[in-house]
């Protein structure tokens, strides 16, 4: 069946622009946006969380280990518990020998003792302490190894599909890798879900014990407008840091794996959230449910039906390309009622010089019911002689 082509109304298209979900390469305007400046890492990635698309990345569904990184999950997973009622901010969590005599960076708790479940969360996500994710880990699952699989759980449920933990800390360990790809996804998940811990990852120190350790992440020193996320380093993953940044109401998100030293995944990382925040823009503002539409239906006992998307939208443009972008609207023609509502009657397609960065399912509103007997008799009288002069 042919379908009827429209192109949006001026304002209404605007109002597109402001939040379409790119699932294509965005488009780059010849002439308009430089490449992508030369990383230093094994793999990297820069991505705008609020439209999930990526502007930049190198190697990014390479398998590696993630050091340090993982504790991202398992704050993930502290804070969803945290959410769910399971467990408690104030909670006094017991410190195991395990956690006691974990190695490599710590909190510096001690066996025996019991420590508010925040302050073990912020040596987690600050201090970068073992000890405190082991403490934690065994707290919410009861052992490291249970937590573990929590942990691969919630990674398939973020559609990190090539990310498999052992441990809540990063050691390393056969079987633990991730990718630059997955921790985006999971650090977008993180700002998102849990947005009420998020500030944490901002904070610059965190004592604990008369002991006061600062944030390995050297961009919060640097860069105002960076507020997280995490850091790595193991002799077999490098250093790698997720950083997260906000300007002028865009956010995004770089990850750098394998840098060779603490200063190049700083230096590393700042390259791509300048050349992001410098040369793209993210435009929002047209929301799910919104009517783009409202055609014709017949036989029904209404005379239209309101069509609009799932989702909000939002897309990731190059700064000043607002007047090459064209939306076009795709209807199926002489709907029939019943209608179904939340079913597909159309598609939304937005491209950019010719090419196509976007395709989205128009949808059904609202449902029409069938009109009365005599209604629909006429409305099939109409629509043959329409197809006759048609």
């Amino acid at each position: 069946m042919m379908m009827q082509t429209r192109s949006l109304p001026h304002s209404l298209f605007w109002l597109l622009l402001a939040g379409l979900l790119a699932v294509a390469p965005l488009a780059r305007a010849e002439n308009m946006i430089p490449r992508p400046p030369e990383v230093e890492a094994r793999s990297y990635l820069l991505l705008d969380a609020k439209s999930g698309q990526v502007l930049v990345e190198h190697n990014a569904d390479k398998k590696l280990p993630p050091a340090s990184l993982t504790k991202m999950m398992t704050a993930y997973l502290v804070e969803k518990e945290i959410q769910a009622g399971n467990i408690n901010e104030q909670d006094q969590v017991p410190i195991s020998v395990k956690a006691w005599r974990m190695g490599g960076s710590r909190m510096f708790v001690k066996e025996g003792t019991q420590v508010p479940l925040v302050d073990l969360l912020k040596g987690v996500i600050v201090q970068s302490g073992n000890d405190a994710s082991v403490a934690l880990a065994e707290y919410v699952a009861g052992s490291e190894g249970a937590f573990a699989d929590l942990m691969n759980n919630q990674a398939g449920q973020l559609g990190m599909d090539n990310t498999h933990f052992v441990n809540a800390t990063g050691w390393p360990a056969d079987d633990h890798y991730t990718t630059a790809r997955d921790l985006a996804w999971l650090a977008r998940a993180i700002i998102r879900d849990y947005p009420e811990h998020y500030d944490i990852y901002a904070q610059k120190e965190f004592s604990y014990n008369g002991i006061t350790q600062q944030n390995r992440n050297l961009l919060l020193w640097r860069d105002d407008s960076v507020d997280g996320l995490k850091t790595g380093h193991t002799e077999e993953a490098g250093y790698c840091l997720v950083s997260s940044a906000k300007q002028n109401g865009m956010r995004l998100i770089s990850v750098v794996m394998g840098t060779d030293s603490e200063a190049a995944r700083a230096r590393e990382s700042q390259k791509l959230l300048s050349y992001g925040f410098r040369f793209y823009e993210t435009y929002e503002g047209y929301g799910a449910g919104d009517v783009l539409d409202t055609p014709e239906v017949w036989m029904g006992a209404a005379d239209q039906v309101r069509l609009g998307l799932e989702d909000d939208l939002v897309l990731t443009v190059p700064k000043g390309s607002q007047e090459q972008l064209k939306a076009e609207m795709s209807i199926q023609p002489e709907l029939r009622a019943p209608i179904e509502e939340g079913r597909q009657y159309g598609t939304l397609t937005v491209s950019l010089d010719g090419e196509q960065l976007v395709q989205r399912p128009l949808v059904a509103l609202e449902a029409v019911e069938e009109a009365g007997f005599f209604s629909r008799i006429w409305d099939h009288i109409v629509l043959f002689f329409k197809g006759l002069f048609d």
